[in-house]
């Protein structure tokens, strides 16, 4: 019986050969690689589900040495009767759209337009349930015309595509969990969740940061029918995280982000994560400029759950000043970041995350929020003015200050910005800096936390736990004395050692240390005199 381990190398085998055949046709490293493979994977991967579920339902197709011959018996209202009872979150394939079909057909003339015609028809079928809404109400449907990304040889490229997936089946993968496709799906994106020169930095959030998230929210095993939200979702790391700690069938997901990439990759996190039934809710858009998800009466939706890994620093300058309206009075509360007259790309966004994060919780919210560590501590502006707001009201759990360099890509220090409106009482601060373990990770260096120091942050965070130069405890009053300050270590005690000795003993240790006083101030005259000498050597010569 093969192992999850063999699962998971022949999962990414597959993807590496996927990358082997756009590297032979000249789109290694192609802007548009990405979408190649990951849609040619999704299609596989939706294909194989498919055949899975009928197999499930039928065991004489489940029994079948020749699937495909054993299908074609079953006439086409026996297979829509089949089709009904299956799950939504299996996208309905009609058979001459299988890949067994697409394998049959690989010698036909003209079979890159037969590959591309079988992947739409297949979106078209799945339109209602797997596209991904704009902001202005487009839909994006699961595929596209794969073969145009090729400028010759488009035949026998689709072809080399088609013979990688035939020899590789997904069917014994998923009884898999969260764990196994988080993983396949990071090594899936790797090579396309970094920043390549653009203005918008898609950071692949490590997990981690989102597992700490996740856990330091999730603290009642009895969550249900709740709604998560990331306004800057990204590939979706942070949701997953959280979705999975909650329960998949027990929550609700809702998105937006402005990336069209990151929209595309998280609707393939969801479909890999059980959560088809909140692909309706992924909105590709401007969340600051133009938030999506409202309420009948216009207000904006208040959500659950908020996780968040905004960008820090973005160039706003097209559309602040439309962000000073009245209607945004409320929302942006501690005002909008002033543009700068130079380096206008370093305008601090996180800040109008974190305000429309606060606006955005409902009564019983809770946020988890990656900012930078300055954050934390700014004495003025609006950094202050959100942490007076989180005080006044008290809405704060609290803050985990994480170790330099655990995102590779940016050298920030982080910390994570805990919010819980029906948190009341104490506050916990945690100075997890020095935890974690340095590694290189290409041409950067990165900080990995293990296991156990993973479970620390997390155990320490949610049992509000004191511990000597780690954590602190402190009240909503504690912290406006010190000036609003999030961080642990100025709230940390200073300890001052005392030792009993005798007059004697202090007599003698003071004529030690003036004696080593006069020795070190002789050796420094002495070696002035040994500069000055050598200067004016030189300038005689």
């Amino acid at each position: 019986m093969t192992s999850t381990a063999q699962f998971e190398t022949q999962t990414k085998a597959l993807i590496d050969d996927l990358k082997s055949v756009c590297a032979n046709y000249g789109l290694g490293n192609d802007g548009n690689e990405f979408k190649i493979i990951s849609q040619v994977f999704l299609y596989k991967f939706l294909n194989d589900k498919y055949v899975y579920e009928l197999k499930q339902l039928e065991p004489d197709l489940a029994k079948a040495e020749d699937f495909d011959a054993a299908l074609k018996k079953y006439s086409d209202d026996e297979l829509e009767l089949l089709s009904m009872q299956i799950s939504e979150n299996t996208a309905r394939i009609a058979p001459q759209n299988f890949l067994s079909r697409l394998f049959e057909q690989q010698n036909q003339p003209k079979f890159a337009e037969i590959f591309d015609q079988t992947l739409m028809d297949v979106a078209k079928a799945n339109s209602d349930i797997f596209s991904v809404l704009t902001q202005g109400g487009e839909k994006i449907v699961l595929f596209e015309n794969l073969s145009k990304y090729v400028s010759d040889n488009r035949d026998a490229f689709c072809k080399a595509l088609v013979n990688k997936l035939v020899g590789f089946s997904f069917e014994h993968i998923f009884t898999q969990k969260f764990d196994f496709f988080a993983t396949i799906f990071e090594y899936l994106i790797k090579d396309y969740n970094s920043n390549s020169g653009g203005k918008y930095a898609e950071y692949f959030t490590p997990h981690a940061v989102a597992k700490i998230m996740a856990a330091c929210l999730v603290t009642d095993e009895n969550v249900n029918n709740v709604t998560c939200y990331d306004p800057s979702a990204g590939s979706g790391t942070l949701l997953m995280n959280l979705a999975h700690a909650i329960g998949e069938d027990k929550c609700t997901i809702y998105s937006q982000d402005i990336s069209q990439k990151s929209s595309a990759l998280l609707r393939l996190n969801l479909i890999l994560n059980n959560l088809v039934h909140s692909i309706q809710n992924i909105i590709q858009g401007n969340t600051i400029l133009s938030p999506y998800h409202k309420q009948d009466n216009g207000q904006l939706e208040k959500f659950d759950y908020i996780v968040s890994n905004p960008p820090f620093k973005l160039d706003f300058s097209d559309y602040s000043a439309d962000l000073d309206s009245k209607s945004n009075k409320e929302r942006f509360f501690a005002g909008i970041p002033k543009v700068p007259a130079k380096k206008k790309e370093s305008m601090a966004i996180y800040l109008l995350f974190i305000q429309h994060i606060m606006h955005s919780l409902s009564v019983k919210g809770k946020a988890a929020i990656v900012v930078p560590t300055g954050f934390i501590t700014a004495q003025s502006g609006i950094d202050k003015k959100i942490r007076e707001k989180l005080v006044k009201e008290k809405m704060l759990a609290g803050v985990v200050s994480m170790p330099s360099n655990i995102f590779a890509t940016t050298g920030t220090n982080v910390s994570i910005l805990f919010l819980d409106k029906k948190n009341k009482e104490d506050v916990v601060l945690i100075d997890a800096s020095n935890l974690g373990t340095k590694v290189k990770e290409g041409k950067n260096q990165k900080t990995v936390l293990s296991q156990e120091e993973e479970q620390q942050i997390i155990d320490v965070f949610n049992a509000k736990e004191v511990t000597e130069n780690f954590s602190v405890v402190v009240s909503y009053d504690d912290i406006k004395a010190k000036n609003y300050s999030l961080s642990a270590g100025q709230y940390f005690e200073v300890k001052i050692e005392y030792i009993d000795i005798s007059h004697n003993d202090f007599n003698r240790r003071i004529i030690h240390y003036e004696e080593n006083l006069t020795q070190l101030f002789n050796e420094s005259k002495l070696l002035e005199r040994k500069i000055s000498n050598n200067l004016k050597t030189l300038s005689l010569e």
